[in-house]
């Protein structure tokens, strides 16, 4: 997945300024987006603080390295069975 040039502070900002009465095209061309970029955060992003986007990031990283850790369990777990299988 592709970095984003903004960020997650940045990317409230610019929400901020359409909940305050900026509309999505006007906004989109002042900052240089495309207003599905927008529509995306904002379906993501709504309604957040600052506060709220680094902890949703952080547990989202969090996460991912729960699912690699639990990927490479399953891995050596079935490494382990093969193993065993080929000694009996």
């Amino acid at each position: 997945m592709r970095k984003s040039k903004h960020t997650e502070e940045q990317i409230v900002a610019i929400l901020k300024e359409i909940e305050n009465g900026g509309t999505v095209l006007e906004v989109s061309r002042k900052h240089n987006l495309q207003p599905q970029s927008i529509y995306r955060w904002k379906e993501k992003y709504g309604g957040m603080q600052g506060s709220d986007v680094r902890k949703l990031k952080s547990l989202e990283d969090e996460n991912a390295r729960l699912k690699r850790m639990v990927a490479n369990m399953a891995l050596e777990n079935e490494a382990m069975k093969d193993l065993i299988q080929k000694k009996f």
